[in-house]
Order: C-alpha cells, then structure tokens, then sequence
C-alpha cells in the first residue's frame, strides 16, 4: 500500500494543534512532524484541520432509513448502507448503532426491525461493504416484558460493546413530569383522551413494577464477565447516578439536570450529552443544557443522536462558544469516547494508531468535512 501523506496540515494532536505532516501506511500512523514535505502524493491540506476520526456511541439515525416515511418499512441492509455513507460523510469513522431492544409500546417498529437490522449490520460489516466501522449499542428498556428473550441472541456477536439500562416510562426520568410525556406522544401522532391516557400510564408503571428490576439484574448478569460498557440513561437526580455507579455503570448517557451529571462527575462515571443540545443551543424536551455542563466541568463526550452532522459541529461550538481549547473539544468525540468503550487503537492522532482521519475546514464559522480515511483507505 502506498503511503498517505497529509502536509501543511494544522494536526489537532491530543495537548496542541501541530502545522505539519502526517504519514500513514499500511492502516496506521507512521509519522507526525513539524514542517511541509514535497514529497510526491503528498497531499496539500492547504492549512485545514486535519483531526481524528470521529467515533460515536449511540445514534438512532439508522431508525429515519428503516422507515423513511410513517408506515413503509425499507430493506435493513440498503438502510444500513445509506445511514453509513451519512456517518463517514459527517466524519464519523467508528460508530456504535442504537439498536433499542424492547419498547413501552406494543406495536413498535423498533421491536419489528430488531433482528433483521442487527442481522443487515454484521452482515456489511463481515462483507466490507460498510466505511466506518460499526459496532452494537443495544438500549435496553427494562420494563419491556420479553426484554431477555429478546436480548439473549443478540449477546452472542463480538460486536456488541455497549449496552445502556433505559427506563421510559411516565413519572420517571425524562418523563418525570406526566404532561411531558403525553406532549412527547402528541407529537408523534398519538392522541389519547383523558381516560385512555390515563390507562396507558397505569399500565406501563405496572410494567416497571413487574419487570424493571428483575430485568436489570438479568442484564447484569448476561454482561458479567464479557467486554462490554454498561451506560445508564436519562439519569435525573444523585440517587440514580449512585446507583448505576453500584451495579457497574462506566458512562452517564444524556443526563437530564444539573445535579445528575455533577454526582456522575464526582464518582468518576464519563458523561455523555447530546451534540443537537450543543448546537441548538438546548435540549428539544426541556433537558439541561450541554454547554451549562460544559462550563461546569460535568461533560466528557458528545453523541450525535439523530443528526450525525451533529458530532463535529458541536464539538467545534465547544472551542469556539464554550472557550475550549480545540484538542479539548475535539477530544469529546475522540479520544474521550475511545477511552470509554476500552479501544485503545483509535481516538488519537498518534504513531502506531490507526489512521482514522479527517481533514476539515471551516465556512462562515461552520466545520466542512472535506475528506475521511478510515484505517488509511479514503471512504469520503
């Protein structure tokens, strides 16, 4: 294979940004030094960023190309190959696929595309038809009554890395507030009158009563002993985040107050807050804001969600609004996040680590992706 060579580049190493040259060969950083090369090949970055490629851990974006339109389901693998031309594009160069394993609803579509997604990612993983690298983050929702039966097959694939405990159900966490909830629904195009909305949260707080902690300790269970993060969701007050720090959570996902996310900080748990929250400047459902945890110190990692243009744009928004530095920010959706999932071959730009790069610039303040490299190969 014949070498990358990226010169008079600005190289965001992990403590400064370097104007220089890169060299990668055969898949791995081989040089980073200071000054140009003429060497032949040697592509001129004319002063872009060149950065490390970025990795995420939980985005739903798969979901929008599964049904692309209310009611029509679409092939899981050209779902799968659409949604990772959209993630390599955004500059995401390792991406954990949410894939929820249960649901409070009992005709969802999440429970219907379950197997045959997770089928459609192994498969373009093993064919080399997929850019990024994909991994499994299985959301677990422990008040879903066949949660371990359906869980169970799952477990048995090496590329299943992360799984998070959920709890959506009405009076809980992100739906504390009951209104919240039905809001939420609305949205969604389900109306319910008073009565029937009321039946519906009688019946899903029986749910939790009945399945959530039996479920977790199942879970628990099933993860003991295997290579795999456990992450909580949606935590709300101390007394969840200590909790999860008793049963062995590692990751904080989209806390949802201040006071969460300062006791995850304080017992060492690695926050995780959505980069929609960064950009649009707040949460969408009332949540803490990511910047007010970013100025306090209480935030380790962003997660692109549903919008996978996401992740970049609101790391830079951390260097250019939050005042951090630019490897501190880019390292939210880098080395942060490789640190987190244990993967200690990526999430840096550093010799003898694979080449996962991208090269990018900036128009009018916004990060252009330009190009993307994974393990060495172009892909965008």
């Amino acid at each position: 294979m014949n070498d990358l060579v990226l010169t008079n580049a600005n190289i965001v190493l992990n403590d400064r940004v370097l104007h220089g040259t890169l060299i990668a060969r055969n898949g791995f950083i081989r040089l980073i030094d200071e000054g140009a090369t003429q060497a032949p090949g040697a592509i001129d970055c004319e002063g872009d960023y060149v950065i490390p490629g970025l990795i995420e851990l939980h985005t739903d974006n798969l979901e929008k190309h599964l049904m692309p339109r209310a009611g029509v389901l679409w092939p899981s693998l050209p779902a799968v190959l659409t949604h990772d031309a959209q993630v390599v594009a955004a500059g995401i160069t390792t991406v954990f696929d949410a894939l929820s394993v249960g649901d409070l609803e009992e005709e969802s579509v999440r429970i219907e595309t379950l197997r045959s997604t997770y089928d459609a990612i192994l498969a373009g993983q093993n064919s080399g038809a997929l850019r990024a690298d994909h991994w499994i983050h299985l959301r677990c929702e422990l008040a879903y009554p066949r949660l371990i039966e359906a869980l169970e097959p799952l477990m048995r694939h090496s590329s299943v890395r992360l799984i998070s405990l959920m709890d959506h159900t009405p009076g809980q966490r992100q739906y504390r507030d009951i209104q919240q909830y039905r809001k939420y629904y609305s949205k969604n195009h389900t109306s319910w009158t008073e009565h029937e909305f009321d039946n519906v949260v009688k019946q899903r707080v029986e749910q939790q009563a009945t399945y959530s902690a039996r479920h977790e300790k199942a879970v628990l269970a099933m993860v003991e002993g295997q290579d795999i993060v456990l992450a909580s969701h949606d935590d709300t007050d101390t007394t969840q985040v200590e909790h999860a720090h008793r049963i062995g959570v590692s990751i904080s996902e989209f806390p949802t107050t201040r006071e969460a996310a300062d006791a995850a900080r304080k017992l060492g748990l690695t926050t995780v807050m959505g980069a929609p929250n960064v950009v649009r400047g707040g949460s969408h459902s009332g949540n803490v804001a990511a910047l007010t945890l970013a100025e306090a110190g209480s935030l380790d990692m962003l997660s692109s969600d549903y919008v996978p243009a996401s992740l970049l744009h609101g790391a830079f928004l951390l260097h250019t609004q939050a005042g951090w530095s630019m490897p501190r920010a880019i390292a939210t959706v880098s080395s942060n996040p490789a640190r987190a999932l244990g993967f200690k071959d990526r999430g840096e730009l550093k010799t003898g680590l694979r080449a996962d790069l991208v090269r990018m610039h900036t128009v009018d303040g916004l990060p252009i992706v330009r190009n993307v490299w994974v393990s060495g190969n172009r892909s965008f």
